[in-house]
């Protein structure tokens, strides 16, 4: 049960973190705790912060087709387009087998995939890289940068990434975001924040052009070092993309469930 408790605990980060990030961007913004759906939907352009994951343990076929029909209704009533997450484990097997054909009978469509992550893993030790020299994100303009690099690193407009963090004095204050500097370039981010007793890394990007030379785990564990030494805690969970899943095992992270993100087809 260990693996399915990791899953579990996967789950219910994503709807913390995504709580206090929606909440954020909108006071008014869409978050319910529905039966089986967690809705955390900012409805704004950053599609990250328009969310919606399945929330039972050990759902059937059945079940999860019902859900993944809600789920579309609820998205299809929206303004911006957004991801359904679907963290596999928690499906039975039927379920998981069953998945790809519900989907699209929900009128859902296959995004990207993801990985869950965890581990006991801090304190890390002080982090560098000779490249790069790392900066707390204190003022706009250090958001903003880091709100660009998102958006190019998974394709976005550079207008819909800055919806999604402009003007937030949360990102400022309370999260650990850092910039990963060449020079006065930034090029790389990361950011911890604290959930529930953990650290939870997210919205970690590197401009593709500076790819491959090691500043996405650099800036990474520089997010850790930095959330560890503030608040004391130890265990730290994350999502990885495809592209990222690869590069935090070497801090000390372990998979566990396996993901889908779909959007409305």
């Amino acid at each position: 049960m260990a693996d399915l408790a990791d899953s579990v605990e996967s789950m219910e980060q994503l709807a913390t973190v995504w709580r206090a990030m929606v909440l954020d961007r909108d006071a008014d913004a869409d978050v319910r705790d529905l039966p089986g759906i967690a809705v955390r939907w900012a409805d704004c352009r950053f599609a990250f912060w328009n969310c919606v994951t399945l929330t039972e343990v050990g759902a059937d076929a059945a079940l999860v087709e019902r859900r993944l029909g809600e789920a579309a209704e609820i998205m299809r009533a929206k303004r911006h387009p957004g991801f359904l997450w679907v963290f596999e484990d928690l499906l039975d097997a039927e379920a998981r087998a069953a998945l790809p054909a519900a989907a699209e009978r929900a009128g859902l469509a296959y995004a990207f995939p993801g990985t869950g992550m965890a581990g006991d893993l801090l304190p890390l030790p002080e982090p560098a890289h000779p490249d790069l020299t790392f900066v707390r994100v204190r003022t706009d303009e250090q958001l903003r940068a880091y709100a660009d690099l998102n958006s190019r690193a998974y394709g976005f407009r550079l207008e819909d990434g800055r919806d999604g963090l402009a003007g937030s004095a949360l990102w400022k204050q309370e999260v650990h975001a850092y910039l990963g500097m060449r020079g006065d370039v930034p090029v790389t981010c990361a950011a911890t924040v604290a959930a529930d007793g953990r650290l939870f890394v997210v919205l970690v990007a590197t401009d593709p052009r500076w790819e491959r030379r090691g500043y996405g785990e650099a800036v990474t564990r520089k997010a850790l070092y930095e959330g560890a030494r503030a608040t004391g805690l130890t265990r730290a969970t994350l999502h990885a993309t495809a592209a990222g899943a690869p590069v935090y095992p070497r801090i000390g992270f372990r998979p566990n469930s396996p993901m889908g993100f779909y959007g409305l087809g």
